[in-house]
């Protein structure tokens, strides 16, 4: 019995191998009737697929015309196409891969400036046999899972691609297939080899638009710096597009949103192409390298951020559980409102004395110096435009604050608005209590965030109400994204909702107060405690 959709898919297709052969009973041309191999992904490019249905969305276009859908992606500027070749769960056959060679090859006969456009063959392939039949069938590329193959079977199949002058693209996500892919690059030229991270995972289809860059450097450590490494799916608005082109990578590969909106395509690939590294996807990679750390490590223990700061010396003896982050929140609405002075004496003191002893901070906060990692200022602001968020963005700017949190809709709603600041290092706050709140966290996706923060909602107030979600909703959520929780949490349930929910990141604020903007020491130290006892 298949534990998750890609075991049933791959015990699938091993009975359809069985059954019809590596041709799934479909008559191969007994050569290749296409030239040489045109270079899979040679420089910055997009991928665009053509894909009828999936396991986790059922039929997407299922009336596709594969030769007109390749002449528009064509048309469009992509760098290359992908095939679904599966049958059973994306409706897809090697007869669209002749379809779309002979139609790629049709525009570049009456292009014959257009620049060469290569074809992947997309699918589950299990033997080096159905990489012979993917060149006969005119692929310059074929796809290779790393996860489902074994290093033997894998490297068998990279170099018959050698052998044959196409493109190894090996799909990697696990630390296992790091492993294959350093024993494959001993043996086969690098020249054949391009890598992509799937953001999706393929066991239960859930998304993360930072897989991939938590793995962009091994594969570098790999392959060296000019590795060429694709982003895989996830990616479904020219937003998100731009957020995926701004992370480093060579490529980038469509599926659903190409197939569903081909008319789309070319803002797809124009906004993936000219993106450049900016200071928030500089964030969001170095984040992702955190994480990709601490899983390759084995820590479990969820991220903290203590939040609603309000003195040095409370923000120093935070350290003591030591936190990812310290949340500040600038508001003049808020009772924890801080001062930017305040914020710049704490930057101060953490980027002289972190790692060292610092013998003048009071030993009641004395800070821990003894994590890896220094902890991430936040600024909180709940609109863009107050004296505090104007504030508060300026030391964002400064480099005093890490980065942003749009807390609420209108500090969200404000900052997208605004092209001179939208590319600081930032992330948005839902404030959920019922239904349709989950539907704000949709369109946030759409643009591209790659973290969002859920919090309760109490009335007018949006943060440090000491409320808590309701679990179903906060459970709906963890099924789609990786979830970054607040609203709540305290040292009495803290080991019950990472046990419940296995956050990504846990925030705490009013849970660990005194008074509000006051922290407790005692409860810090206890809710260090029960995080360290939660499962």
């Amino acid at each position: 019995m298949a534990s998750n959709i890609l075991d049933e898919i791959i015990e699938k297709r091993k009975a359809d191998i069985q059954e019809k052969g590596y041709a799934f009973g479909f008559e191969i041309p007994l050569q290749r009737t296409r030239g040489r191999p045109v270079p899979f992904i040679a420089e910055k490019g997009v991928v665009l697929e053509i894909k009828r249905a999936s396991p986790s969305k059922g039929d997407i276009a299922p009336q596709l015309n594969a030769a007109d859908t390749a002449t528009a992606y064509a048309e469009a500027g992509t760098s290359a196409i992908s095939v679904l070749t599966e049958t059973n769960y994306f409706k897809g056959s090697l007869q669209d891969l002749i379809t779309v060679c002979k139609a790629v090859d049709d525009y570049a006969n009456a292009h014959p400036d257009a620049k060469k456009i290569a074809i992947l063959r997309k699918d589950f392939l299990l033997a080096a046999e159905e990489i012979d039949i993917a060149y006969q069938c005119g692929a310059d590329a074929v796809l290779l899972i790393a996860r489902i193959l074994d290093k033997d079977t894998m490297l068998s199949m990279a170099s018959k691609c050698e052998e044959l002058g196409i493109t190894a693209f090996i799909e990697l996500r696990l630390k296992d297939d790091l492993k294959k892919l350093e024993f494959i690059a001993k043996k086969v030229s690098k020249k054949y080899i391009v890598c992509g991270v799937n953001a999706r995972d393929l066991k239960d289809f859930s998304i993360d638009l930072l897989t991939p860059a938590g793995l962009m450097s091994d594969i570098q450590a790999i392959l060296g710096k000019d590795a060429r490494i694709i982003f895989e799916s996830g990616v479904r608005t020219p937003m998100s597009a731009d957020f995926a082109g701004s992370l480093g990578f060579t490529g980038m590969l469509l599926g659903e949103a190409a197939a569903r909106k081909p008319s789309e395509a070319s803002a797809l690939v124009s906004n993936f192409v000219n993106a450049s590294k900016t200071e928030h996807s500089q964030f969001w990679l170095e984040y992702s390298q955190t994480l990709h750390e601490r899983t390759a490590r084995g820590i479990k223990r969820p991220l903290v951020k203590i939040c609603g700061l309000t003195t040095a010396d409370d923000a120093l003896a935070a350290t003591l559980v030591a936190p990812d982050f310290l949340g500040f929140i600038f508001s003049g609405k808020s009772k924890r409102n801080v001062s930017a002075s305040t914020v710049r004496q704490v930057r101060t003191i953490l980027d002289e004395h972190f790692d060292q002893e610092a013998e003048e901070i009071p030993e009641t906060c004395e800070p821990n110096f003894d994590t890896d990692q220094k902890p991430r200022l936040v600024g909180v602001i709940t609109e863009c435009d107050s004296n505090e968020g104007k504030e508060a963005i300026a030391l964002v700017k400064e480099g005093i604050l890490d980065i942003i949190q749009l807390h609420g809709q209108t500090a969200a709603e404000q900052f997208f608005q605004r092209n001179d600041i939208k590319q600081i290092p930032h992330y948005a706050v839902v404030n959920i209590s019922t239904q349709d709140d989950i539907d704000k966290i949709a369109e946030l996706r759409k643009k591209g965030e790659p973290r969002i923060l859920i919090d309760a909602k109490s009335g007018n107030e949006l943060g440090g109400t000491g409320k808590q979600i309701n679990a179903q909703l906060v459970q709906q959520v963890a099924k789609k994204m990786k979830l970054w929780l607040a609203g709540g949490i305290n040292p009495q349930n803290v080991a019950d909702v990472i046990e419940a929910f296995q956050p990504e990141l846990i925030d705490i604020s009013s849970g660990i107060e005194s008074a509000p903007g006051i922290k407790d020491y005692d409860a810090l130290l206890k809710l260090d405690q029960e995080i360290s006892k939660a499962k």
